[in-house]
């Protein structure tokens, strides 16, 4: 995702980037980034850094942990998050920044693989407003839809309610495709027919060819999308008995890493195809 989201923000500005894992900004270097030898020297001029990273222990360290990004920074510079960490630690974050007379804007993304690299994302921006549209301009480089949510974690709120709409989604997509399935019909149709009606989604018409060809690889995998909805379970706490649908998809996930193993957690969320059996004709 960050890789991609960085060949586009390049068609608007000159960029330096760096990657903790060697030869992952490879493609962004390849369409004129300027590649940094560490996070140091990535970061030593800029009035605004992006970051994309795994996950919420992940996004602390960098940013604002020894030697991180936040120590490296002038004040009134401004870091912009698009990583997936939940709304605690986005105000921690932006507390911390706010302590060294720096912004923070939690900017978590939706739109998968194909948004990035189109540069079609939706992105959930939390966060001092002044700031948003101080970035603006960038921002639209990378995403099509650019939505102010409000203060801090405000984005990263609505980041989860996305991951919950996209994992109940998916259950269902699944049983439909099963369900055609099992009354003798080729699950084909389910996308193809029903694509465009009134239970068509994004994610029917996007990874819906995926399960037919039996393409498991991640537009978004497995890992990120349990991350997520722990995340949401986490914010939900007693009430989350309640989201039976999205306790139901964390099931089902967790049933396609018992089958595939430590791989089941790099396949891509389509996957959960997998974790369904075969239903008989009625």
């Amino acid at each position: 995702m960050g890789s991609a989201m960085a060949v586009n923000l390049l068609k608007g500005t000159p960029l330096t980037v760096w990657n903790r894992s060697q030869g992952k900004a490879m493609a962004a270097v390849k369409a004129g980034a300027t590649e940094a030898a560490s996070l140091a020297e990535a970061v030593a001029l800029a009035d605004v850094v992006f970051s994309c990273l795994g996950d919420e222990r992940d996004v602390e360290s960098v940013l604002i942990g020894q030697d991180g990004v936040l120590d490296k920074l002038s004040p009134g510079s401004i870091i912009v998050d698009f990583s997936t960490i939940g709304p605690g630690v986005a105000v921690k974050i932006a507390a911390a920044c706010s302590e060294r007379r720096c912004h923070f804007l939690d900017a978590p993304v939706t739109g998968g693989d194909v948004g990035a690299r189109n540069g079609t994302l939706t992105i959930l921006v939390g966060g001092e407003e002044a700031i948003f549209e101080r970035v603006r301009p960038l921002l639209q480089y990378m995403g099509k839809t650019l939505v102010y949510c409000g203060g801090s974690g405000a984005g990263q709120s609505l980041k989860l309610a996305n991951q919950v709409l996209c994992s109940v989604n998916l259950v269902a997509i699944v049983e439909a495709m099963k369900l055609a399935e099992g009354l003798g019909l080729s699950p084909r149709l389910v996308v193809e027919a029903l694509g465009n009606g009134a239970g068509g989604s994004w994610a029917l018409n996007n990874l819906g060819p995926r399960i037919l060809s039996e393409d498991f690889k991640p537009a978004f995998s497995i890992r990120h999308m349990l991350k997520d909805l722990r995340l949401a379970s986490e914010c939900a706490g007693d009430s989350l008995k309640q989201l039976g649908g999205t306790v139901w998809a964390i099931d089902r996930f967790k049933q396609v890493v018992e089958l595939e193993g430590e791989e089941g957690l790099e396949l891509g969320t389509q996957a959960m195809y997998k974790a369904y059996p075969k239903l008989g004709n009625s």
